[in-house]
């Protein structure tokens, strides 16, 4: 490593810590030349995943981003933080998985809606929403009557229960955005 003080590229190690995460290597170093002593810091370079959006730009993948998308969606609803930020964190592992660094919003919306349809359907519906961008009211309602028949296939004797319980959460949620 070449020397900050005198430039010579002749030195050693005098002093070797991880960082307490361990993503970091910090380096005492002594200059050969002129014997003064320096600090270096390892670390391993992150490429960052690429989300490609649908009209084709692409932009870093940003957890926080998603993770404000997933709190939008479960605005007003009982989920806990914690269940949110372990969507975000199994998307992340997605990413992980996928030998390219580049992955299309499609892929990641359908794993979240996923996840979301398991934990909450009020705020799967909202992530949908946003996430589809549907064109107009009957695509929105399309959606709606899938996950109904799917909840009523799902749960037999109570589905009617469970069906109307969604509707009315549905009701409440369209008050909630006229207000």
């Amino acid at each position: 490593m070449r020397c900050p003080f005198c430039d010579a590229n002749n030195d050693r190690v005098v002093d070797s810590r991880e960082n307490k995460d361990g993503a970091t290597i910090r380096r005492r170093r002594e200059c050969l030349d002129c014997s003064r002593r320096f600090t270096s810091y390892e670390q391993i370079e992150h490429v960052p995943f690429m989300v490609v959006k649908q009209d084709g730009r692409r932009e870093e993948f940003s957890r926080s981003k998603l993770l404000a998308g997933l709190i939008r969606a479960a605005q007003k609803r009982s989920i806990p933080i914690k269940q949110l930020e372990e969507i975000a964190d199994a998307t992340e592992g997605l990413l992980q998985q996928v030998e390219e660094r580049e992955i299309d919003t499609q892929e990641i919306g359908a794993f979240v809606m996923n996840r979301l349809r398991e934990l909450d359907q009020v705020a799967y519906v909202r992530f949908a929403s946003v996430y589809r961008r549907f064109d107009d009211i009957d695509a929105f309602m399309d959606v709606l009557k899938n996950l109904v028949q799917a909840e009523r296939g799902r749960v037999s004797p109570l589905a009617t229960t469970s069906a109307e319980a969604l509707q009315r959460s549905l009701s409440e949620l369209v008050e909630d955005d006229d207000d």
